[in-house]
């Protein structure tokens, strides 16, 4: 087993530095470092330490299914919102992805369909028109995309999605962690 590898990964999961580690467990950056090297091993105090502060139980830590990552999602493992007065629908593609640094959704438009506005952020959209054609106002500028087209901007102004099509349109969307 390879004690050093899980606790650099459990450190990423939580957005930690070997030096931010370090600082929450009274070791030194260094440390660290050696550790998730595997060039050093820890004592069980320390090593019950470091877990705790990852968010880690021990048995947790030891158990192989749980410490393997989900790579494919299901259709079932989808979940989705409809707002019928504004006639669009969400689905959430990656339970959870609300929490990560990218949100994946599918975005069905009915026909004069507007998804919300949002206001600025430092967030990025990526989206693929799947069918349809989608209408993006970014501040004063308005962009038209149809289906097999791509869409991509910084969410540095107000901007919105609506339905720009006679029937419904559909969009694969990306967008990225807003850091404000």
């Amino acid at each position: 087993m390879e004690i050093g590898k899980k606790i650099k990964n459990l450190r990423l999961k939580k957005g930690l530095t070997q030096e931010e580690l370090g600082e929450r467990t009274d070791l030194s950056k260094g440390y660290i470092s050696q550790l998730e090297r595997d060039l050093s091993s820890p004592s069980i105090d320390t090593f019950f330490h470091i877990i705790e502060v990852l968010g880690c139980k021990p048995k947790d830590f030891f158990d192989e299914e749980l410490t393997l990552q989900k790579v494919v999602y299901k259709e079932e493992d989808a979940t989705e919102y409809v707002d019928e007065e504004c006639g669009y629908k969400i689905e959430w593609l990656v339970p959870e992805s609300n929490e990560k640094e990218m949100e994946p959704i599918r975005l069905t438009l009915k026909e004069k369909g507007e998804f919300k506005q949002f206001p600025p952020s430092l967030s990025e959209t990526f989206a693929y028109v799947l069918s349809g054609k989608a209408l993006v106002r970014i501040g004063h500028h308005t962009y038209e995309a149809k289906a097999g087209e791509s869409i991509y901007y910084l969410a540095s102004d107000d901007h919105q999605i609506v339905n720009a099509h006679e029937g419904m349109t559909q969009i694969l969307l990306v967008a990225t962690e807003s850091y404000l």
